[in-house]
């Protein structure tokens, strides 16, 4: 009886720990379940980018795509953005200290708009090599126009710059007031550079200040001007091609000076000292009838002002572009699943780019679009010269310290345009000792 008690006994602990054994088990797969759920669960991953928010609009900058990117991503990709209140001559010098500082984001632009900078980062392994992508994406090799391609290949053939899909937002040409013009008795924009100067005199003669320049930063203004009238011959257009010329003693880089010193006899007087705010907000406020600047300056005009304004090629029919500098770099020193996110980013904008182009083309000629875009839509479809920008080709020296340091002084008569040649060549050869 004992030993019947015993074997059931025995057979009673068996199944007692059979039971446990099993509840143990499927205890610890639903534990090992939800674990795994969970380390599989894919998290957003963030992309560093600063960008800026105008000084003089308030208008964030490149706005559009990053909603755009940030909606269609959801849940892979997110573009953190910080937004600062700079010019972007500030947000180039901020580059500097942050590559410095190895603080720089994951997405960076204005790159190529500093030539040594550009070239020390392609160097020093700092920015991806994005020809592998493209190269493996036909798509997005497709979206891109020839000219752009060819602008953000690098001289080793490789492409650090990712591209944007056309030239068609990248020109900068002449911004005017019809009803100044008016007052003066001038119907239509200038087509000739003779005829430009006798539209600054006539606007000057009634009383009409005819330009809105400025003398700090790159002297964006001014020079826009200068080099668009220097390329009028081939031997001008030729230079305005050079990359980092070995001298500005020649006729064109003459002619630059002596431009650049006329045209301020033509503006206000608080342009001395000043950066472009100064320059725009005298136009936007009516008290100068031109000033220079490229497409991205419709989004930021008034929208009062936009049906006020037109928009026209510089005389002789020349736009000033270099879409390579609106290509964007991926910084390398991320991890691989944010540079893989920031390429996918540069794809997102260049089939943006495209899109954009394609709706303003088709809205040509309607009413859907202003008097201003319809101006610059023809402009650009009239078969301009495109003359490249010199932030694109001059050392960084001359134009971050020499170009500001020489107009004031020019624009003042104390220097003369062969001094400022002078000046720049002596740019060159201080870029040389630092390199």
């Amino acid at each position: 009886m004992t030993e019947r008690r015993n074997v059931i006994y025995r057979k009673y602990l068996q199944s007692v720990f059979c039971i446990a054994l099993v509840l143990t088990v499927l205890t610890g797969c639903g534990k090992n379940t939800g674990q795994t759920s969970r380390s599989t669960e894919k998290k957003e991953i963030d992309i560093p980018i600063i960008l800026t928010v105008d000084p003089t609009s308030g208008k964030k900058t490149e706005q559009d795509v990053v909603d755009a990117f940030n909606e269609e991503y959801a849940g892979t990709y997110h573009m953190q953005v910080e937004w600062i209140m700079e010019t972007e001559e500030e947000y180039r010098k901020n580059l500097k200290r942050l590559n410095v500082t190895d603080e720089l984001p994951a997405v960076i632009y204005d790159v190529r708009t500093l030539p040594s900078f550009y070239q020390m980062m392609v160097a020093d392994g700092r920015i991806e090599n994005l020809s592998p992508y493209l190269e493996e994406d036909e798509e997005w090799r497709n979206m891109i126009e020839p000219a752009v391609m060819e602008g953000c290949t690098d001289e080793d053939g490789n492409i650090y710059l990712g591209p944007i899909s056309t030239a068609a937002f990248a020109c900068a040409g002449m911004f005017w007031n019809p009803e100044l013009f008016a007052e003066a008795g001038i119907e239509k924009f200038p087509e000739t550079w003779e005829e430009f100067w006798d539209c600054c005199d006539r606007l000057q003669a009634n009383g009409i200040t005819p330009l809105g320049l400025h003398t700090e930063g790159t002297g964006w203004a001014p020079m826009l001007i200068a080099t668009a009238e220097a390329a009028h011959t081939e031997e001008g257009y030729a230079f305005m091609k050079e990359l980092l010329p070995e001298s500005y003693s020649n006729d064109t880089g003459l002619e630059i000076a002596e431009t650049l010193q006329k045209l301020f006899r033509y503006t206000t007087e608080d342009a001395i000292h000043a950066d472009y705010d100064v320059a725009y907000n005298n136009f936007v406020a009516g008290k100068v009838a031109m000033i220079p600047n490229g497409y991205w300056m419709i989004d930021q005009l008034p929208e009062e002002w936009k049906e006020k304004v037109r928009f026209s090629a510089f005389p002789g029919n020349k736009l000033i572009a270099s879409p390579e500098t609106f290509g964007w770099a991926v910084v390398s020193t991320y991890s691989e699943e944010v540079k893989e996110g920031a390429v996918e980013f540069l794809k997102f904008r260049t089939k943006f780019n495209l899109e954009e182009k394609k709706e303003l083309m088709d809205k040509n000629g309607r009413t859907e679009i202003s008097q201003l875009l319809q101006d610059y839509v023809n402009a650009y479809n009239n078969n301009p010269q495109i003359v490249p920008n010199y932030q694109v080709k001059w050392n960084s020296i001359l134009q971050e310290e020499t170009i500001g340091e020489c107009l004031p002084q020019l624009a003042a008569g104390k220097m003369t345009p062969a001094q400022m040649v002078e000046t720049a060549d002596e740019s060159i050869r201080e870029y040389e000792k630092e390199r």
